[in-house]
């Protein structure tokens, strides 16, 4: 029995082990920072939380900027435009984020006083989040080239170790010190800083050198143009916490990050589903087959619409379980922000197409008006109607920009002379109706809980029953639609 399943392994692809791996490992690594996300919401209290929250939301926007994201946009098509020396490639990208991390100290660390007031962070802490910034980079670069080369069992052992090691050493720091917030937050960033660390002198030992002008060049001419894209995506995630510290208080951006956190649950689903969906939506457009891309589109937004759904009608008790009742005032920012994911996934839908036929600027202008709105709208309603206020705004901007992006396709498939025909935009509308009046229901029904677990039961019961109908676009996918 054993060596006939071991035969059967071994007789899967390649790339579906890989595939399968990276999958698991994601999950696994989700659902270990959810689980830990209640121990720390216990052990610490709403202003070292805080803390936490805006470290985190300074890091995704530090991060654009010291790394200009070079460990995604242009590294896949590198890895294939450079596949004679990817290790080359690797460490001028490395060399590239070294030399814009000494820039960026040499800006900050003289007037750090000043740089202070906006970071309200100490010092210390900036200096650990560079040094976390650079090192998650290098980890990131490692373990890219080893999926171009489907090699995952040592990625998937380095990525679960860290994910068990981290959480253990920020438990052990915070029970045994009363700066508990700073203790949370080193935790995690010396396990990154030091397998960071070992994978930077080994990316650099095996690439030689640190600069080589074709692939400076390659790197900062396709991620440059991109950077206010990457930059929008980083305001709508975090610039709420950030200004809801400044304007209310740390421990409503610990309230507002903790409801955040909820409301994006299903943001790996979302990823995962794309990682899949787009070889095949994209094989569509090659064989000018786009037509059949309407039912599977409008199949897993109903999928995704269902599912958030779930986390917006159980965000009180879902909240509770990660915070208790410190946190559950919060439950209100869940329902916009999760519609807002909805909205995401739209906007994902539209910019397939312009990545397909690279065109980048309109995808740039779509984020720059948007994230300009949401800081703006923050700016405005968050003062007059308090931090709940900021999940509108992240709503609408959301809006904004799915519908910059729906234009910005629209003028693509012009320019092209393709017709548009992989969108049925109507029952699009209608899913984001349905979801729309769904969470209004949802919130309507927070305090009877009960009822809410009542008509869980018979939706459930009805997809049960229509299983083989909903769930039908994945036989649609894995056969290429045929």
């Amino acid at each position: 029995m054993f060596n006939s399943l071991k035969n059967k392994f071994n007789n899967i692809p390649q790339t579906v082990k890989v595939s399968t791996a990276y999958a698991v490992c994601s999950i696994l690594q989700r659902c270990l920072s959810f689980f830990t996300m209640p121990l720390f919401a216990r052990l610490l209290s709403e202003e070292q939380y805080g803390l936490y929250i805006v470290y985190q939301s300074w890091a995704g926007i530090l991060t654009i900027f010291i790394t200009l994201n070079l460990a995604y946009g242009s590294f896949s098509k590198a890895m294939v435009k450079f596949e004679h020396d990817r290790d080359g490639y690797i460490a001028s990208v490395q060399g590239i984020c070294f030399v814009l991390s000494v820039v960026f100290l040499l800006i900050y660390l003289p007037l750090s006083k000043c740089w202070n007031l906006l970071f309200e962070l100490p010092t210390s802490l900036i200096c650990v989040m560079v040094a976390e910034i650079v090192s998650s980079t290098s980890i990131l670069l490692w373990s890219g080239k080893k999926r171009f080369e489907f090699k995952y069992k040592s990625v998937v052992a380095v990525t679960l170790l860290m994910s068990f090691a981290s959480p253990i050493l920020a438990f052990f720091l915070v029970t045994n010190t009363e700066n508990k917030g700073e203790a949370r937050i080193i935790g995690y960033a010396f396990i990154t800083i030091a397998f960071g660390v070992v994978f930077f002198v080994i990316n650099c030992i095996r690439g030689k050198k640190i600069f080589n002008k074709e692939y400076w060049k390659y790197g900062l001419g396709f991620n440059i143009p991109l950077l206010a894209y990457y930059l929008s995506q980083v305001i709508f995630n975090q610039s709420d916490r950030i200004m809801i510290d400044h304007m209310v208080s740390r421990e409503k951006a610990a309230l507002y990050g903790v409801a955040y956190s909820v409301a994006m649950l299903l943001t790996f689903v979302l990823n995962a589903i794309n990682n899949s969906y787009v070889p095949w939506f994209y094989q569509t457009i090659k064989n000018k087959e786009t037509e059949k891309n309407k039912r599977v589109s409008l199949l897993i937004s109903i999928l995704i619409a269902f599912l958030l759904c779930g986390v917006i009608w159980f965000a009180p008790e879902i909240i509770y379980i990660i915070g208790d009742n410190t946190y559950t005032e919060a439950v209100y920012v869940v329902p916009p922000v999760a519609v807002s994911l909805l909205l995401l996934f739209f906007s994902q839908l539209f910019i397939n197409v312009e990545f397909y036929y690279e065109e980048k600027k309109k995808l740039v202008y779509a984020s720059l008006f948007a994230a300009i709105f949401n800081i703006a709208s923050n700016l405005v309603f968050i003062p007059v109607f308090g931090y709940v206020a900021a999940a509108y705004t992240t709503l609408v901007s959301y809006l904004i920009f799915a519908f910059s992006n729906y234009i910005a396709m629209k003028k693509v498939l012009k320019e092209n002379k393709i017709e548009d025909t992989a969108y049925d935009y109507k029952k699009l509308l209608l899913v984001l109706l349905a979801l729309v009046f769904c969470a209004f229901i949802g919130v309507v029904l927070y305090p009877l809980f009960w009822i809410r677990v009542l008509v869980a039961l018979v939706v459930l019961i009805i997809i049960l029953l229509k299983r083989k109908t909903l769930f039908g676009f994945w036989r649609i996918i894995a056969n290429k639609g045929k």
